[in-house]
């Protein structure tokens, strides 16, 4: 096996802090073939060409680069050729006077935030994995200055180098702070238990009212959308204080709605993505009860401006196939491929491909979970050390303090499975290793999301509040892996 280091510019725009990237150790990268090693690409940041906005400010003193800027909106720029392909992104940087908040892209589209402050002393670096993108040609890399961080008085980030390494395979992976993305990803010292520290629930306030939340991150700010009419929505600038926005889709439904599924009003269970350069919104079109459903799609270039443009359903059920069309869900796996996961009650949970621009590929449905006929739904993959981790939601929703809804799980090597829980009983076959279940006063959690930042996990869900009358909330709890890989939440 050879061993290539590949550096680039970029590097230590991810400090210490940075939110939603993958932290690497500092070892060469391992390349699995000659072709794939003389395609990594390396640059150093001292050897760039940067252009800068008026006020901002790059110190070089030969051995790293500093970049400074005094006000949002101040941006860094440089262009580089790159050969055509997939590249996973791995940043370098120093942990050492790390100031502000700041947005990379690639290529123009987001691949991460900085929102961060270090005040440590002497120089230390350390090296984070970001993702994957797909590059070629020319392309341009900024970094623009958000604001600065609650803690520091100033902007500064210091930086060492980038390092594109090649993805056999690949393609666009899914970014923006979601959950389900999956890519080069591992995340292997993400979400670790620590027994001495165990997972707790955050202390949420604001405005809660919440059923079946989807969550997405970008420039710092959280987006979550959810069942209700028109879809409706909140965002947070740290996961804990929560207030309401419009509606996806303003005053009216797309209108396939009403000629594809008559009776449908209010939209349900969305699910937020990123992949293939622009943020997809897939959703649910139904009513209760019944098989008679499609699953929709919209997209939009930016979660922070303009507005989601309606592309139809996708996948639609009737009465007598095998499995519901609602509770979407997308997962890029490793090779960049998206794909669609799905279903409840009938025969269970389902997948189907996706293209980079969020259209279905081809006719084949493959069966990832099921009951027999019994209460599973709401479907989450996300990708963890080696594994894909299929959520789901066991039993009865939507009957406020009656309802005995649960969060299971199950893992797998391969997207489409199979899909074993914790005993090694196949979810197929109705297996799912409990993850969460209600107590006194938080009744029937479920339809869980998984938001990984940083080094932390999440999971993300509703619950009935016994206290309220049954009232459904968000929950947001802290999510850990235990030595054997299985995930171990804070609570309701």
């Amino acid at each position: 096996m050879m061993r290539i280091r590949c550096v680039h510019a970029l590097g230590a725009l991810l400090s210490s802090g940075l939110v939603g990237c993958v932290a690497a150790d500092e070892a060469p990268v391992e390349v699995d073939s000659l072709r794939g090693a003389l395609s990594v690409i390396r640059i150093e940041a001292e050897d760039q060409s940067w252009s800068i906005s008026p006020g901002d400010r790059i110190d070089d003193n030969a051995s790293d680069v500093k970049l400074r800027a005094n006000q949002a909106g101040d941006t860094f720029r440089f262009t580089t050729s790159v050969a055509p392909g997939a590249y996973r992104i791995a940043l370098r940087h120093a942990t050492r006077n790390v100031y502000g908040r700041y947005e990379l892209k690639v290529g123009g589209s987001p691949v991460a935030t900085l929102d961060a402050y270090g005040a440590t002393t002497g120089d230390r670096w350390t090296t984070a994995t970001l993702g994957q993108a797909s590059l070629s040609g020319s392309v341009e890399f900024t970094l623009e200055c958000k604001g600065k961080n609650a803690s520091s008085a100033g902007h500064d980030l210091k930086i060492d180098n980038i390092e594109l390494i090649p993805v056999e395979g690949g393609s666009s992976g899914s970014g923006g702070g979601g959950g389900g993305g999956g890519g080069s990803e591992d995340r292997c010292d993400v979400g670790v238990l620590d027994p001495s520290d165990p997972p707790t629930s955050l202390n949420v306030t604001g405005n809660l009212g919440t059923h079946d939340p989807a969550i997405l991150a970008q420039d710092g700010t959280f987006y979550i959308t959810q069942t209700g009419p028109r879809l409706p929505g909140k965002r947070s600038a740290d996961l804990l204080s929560w207030s309401g926005t419009p509606s996806a889709f303003g005053a009216t439904n797309p209108g396939w709605v009403a000629r594809q599924v008559p009776g449908a009003t209010d939209l349900w269970a969305p699910d937020l993505s990123y992949f293939g350069g622009q943020y997809h919104l897939y959703y649910s079109a139904s009513t209760f009860g019944s098989q008679d459903s499609c699953i929709g799609h919209a997209t939009r270039a930016s979660m922070t401006s303009g507005n989601w443009t309606d592309r139809g359903s996708v996948i639609c059920s009737r009465r007598g196939d095998r499995y519901n069309a609602i509770d979407p869900n997308v997962i890029v796996d490793q090779a960049g491929t998206p794909w669609l996961v799905f279903g409840s009650f009938w025969d269970g949970i389902r997948a189907v491909q996706l293209d980079q621009d969020g259209a279905r590929v081809g006719t084949e449905v493959h069966a990832l979970a099921s009951r027999g006929g019994g209460a599973i739904e709401a479907p989450f993959v996300v990708r963890r050390c080696g594994y894909y981790y299929l959520f789901v939601s066991f039993d009865r929703c939507c009957s406020g303090t009656d309802s005995t809804y649960n969060i299971r799980v199950g893992r797998s090597q391969n997207v489409l499975g199979p899909y074993v829980d914790r005993n090694g009983t196949p979810m197929l076959n109705g297996g799912g290793t409990l993850v969460l279940q209600g107590n006194a006063r938080w009744r029937g959690p479920g339809h869980n999301a998984v938001l990984f930042r940083g080094k932390s996990a999440y999971n993300v869900f509703h619950a009935y509040d016994a206290s309220d009358g049954g009232a459904p909330k968000l929950r947001v709890s802290e999510l850990a892996w235990d030595s054997a890989g299985w995930p171990v939440s804070g609570g309701p």
